[in-house]
């Protein structure tokens, strides 16, 4: 029965720990900070296939990593798979840049490519399984898993026109290497791994750099210490995975040789690890 509460409409039976809490409240989001969430689908791998390092390299460097990918599913490993933008994304920053478009711009411009790259993958794969999911989809990936899908999605956040401004500049901060971290922290899943074209992390890019040197292992906490002018995954997933509930570390390895996606989703430790010393 619906009566008043200082002046307001209210329902008996509503009174609960946050009746008459803004929700800005220090104590309350104090209060409940410690509350476990539910791992939704733990035993799935969330992958991310590089637009950049990958995708624009074509045929010769797609196809191995789909069969290598397809024959994983086909022994019963589970993942979804997340893409990025690649160089056409960067065309697309660099002419909404010019003309001063806002961030919210960029991002909805820069979301586009993506889903251009998951839906060729989607083609390739599928005779084998693969699906598109988009955003309105994602409910459903428990049933394309549990039917023997290959769920393939775009890496990109649905931000767009509400994407955060970034701390400098103008290029979003949240692109395709956070969505996909992110969607594995909502997962809670086994693990979030990054297909890309080097072996890992560098101290600078080794495309440019000859003299360096690779990194097998470090914290988020450190790597964003040592402010390095090139990283191989967006600074913002670091800051994520500082208070994250379930994806305290990630993995960066090279698709481009053989038998390097089935060592990791097979848990082996190759690549770069990098994780949280954060404890939540």
């Amino acid at each position: 029965m619906a009566t008043k509460k200082d002046g307001k409409i209210w329902t008996a039976g509503m009174d609960n720990a946050f009746t008459g809490q803004t929700l800005t409240s220090l104590e309350l989001i104090n209060e409940t900070s410690n509350n476990t969430t539910l791992p939704v689908l733990p035993e799935v791998w969330v992958l991310k296939i590089g637009g950049q390092s990958i995708m624009d390299r074509g045929r010769a460097a797609v196809f191995p990593i789909l069969e290598e990918l397809i024959a994983a599913k086909d022994t019963g490993i589970q993942f979804i798979l997340g893409t990025g933008g690649g160089t056409r994304a960067r065309h697309v920053y660099a002419q909404a840049l010019d003309l001063n478009m806002p961030t919210g711009m960029l991002a909805k411009l820069g979301a586009g490519i993506p889903v251009q790259n998951a839906r060729m993958l989607q083609m390739l794969t599928a005779k084998h399984g693969g699906i598109m999911c988009y955003d309105d989809d994602f409910e459903k990936l428990p049933l394309y898993l549990r039917t023997g899908c290959m769920p393939i999605m775009s890496g990109m956040p649905p931000n767009e026109f509400w994407e955060k401004s970034a701390r400098i500049g103008r290029i979003p901060p949240n692109r395709t290497d956070a969505g996909v971290y992110l969607m594995g922290e909502f997962l809670g899943a086994k693990g979030v791994i990054y297909i890309k074209d080097e072996d890992g992390l560098y101290t600078d890019d080794p495309k440019k750099d000859p003299n360096a040197k690779f990194i097998p292992e470090i914290s988020a906490e450190q790597l964003i210490a040592n402010q390095q002018d090139d990283l191989v995954v967006e600074r913002v997933v670091l800051e994520y995975m500082q208070r994250a509930r379930h994806m305290k570390e990630i993995r960066i390895i090279n698709g481009t040789k053989k038998g390097n996606i089935t060592a990791a989703l097979s848990g082996e430790n190759i690549g770069t690890r990098i994780y949280s010393e954060t404890n939540q």
